[in-house]
């Protein structure tokens, strides 16, 4: 387990904690993703939390406010690509996201991270050291901008 400077615990999730940072990821997208994308983007989304074969190989780790989980990323270990990430809209702005991405960043010191950040994300993304590598692309409904982070020259 590890602190991050706001005292939030960031640690990797054990299976048992899965379902409930599935759940975190849909309650936030509803909030803040799916009102930029189409409906059929909405459901392509829902159905990636539910399809067994999607979710197989992601490792989780997550955000706790005491027992509370309030944030979360899913990081394909095999391909260094972020496929979830998502924290609690009362504690956006709050040193969450950062707090855990840094804590990944541990488990993947040297590797180039991929992910496909929602129009919402990419701010967030470029100033925790993430670039485009790609335009806006939408497919299946859900909008996003290809980005990766290079470990190479950074502390």
């Amino acid at each position: 387990m590890d602190d991050n400077n706001e005292g939030f615990i960031v640690r990797r999730l054990s299976q048992n904690e899965i379902p409930a940072a599935l759940e975190l990821a849909w309650i936030v997208f509803s909030e803040y993703e799916s009102p930029d994308y189409a409906p059929e983007g909405t459901e392509e989304f829902r159905k990636c939390l539910r399809d067994e074969e999607y979710l197989v190989g992601i490792e989780y780790y997550g955000t706790f406010d005491g027992k509370k989980l309030i944030g979360i990323i899913g990081i394909r270990a095999d391909k260094n690509h972020i496929c979830f990430f998502f924290v609690d809209g009362s504690y956006h702005r709050k040193g969450v996201g950062t707090g855990m991405f840094r804590y990944l960043l541990k488990d993947y010191s040297g590797k180039t991270i991929t992910l496909n950040s929602s129009p919402y994300g990419v701010p967030f993304y470029k100033a925790v050291g993430f670039v485009p590598t790609d335009e806006e692309k939408t497919v299946n409904g859900i909008r996003f901008t290809p980005m990766e982070y290079r470990a190479e020259g950074r502390p």
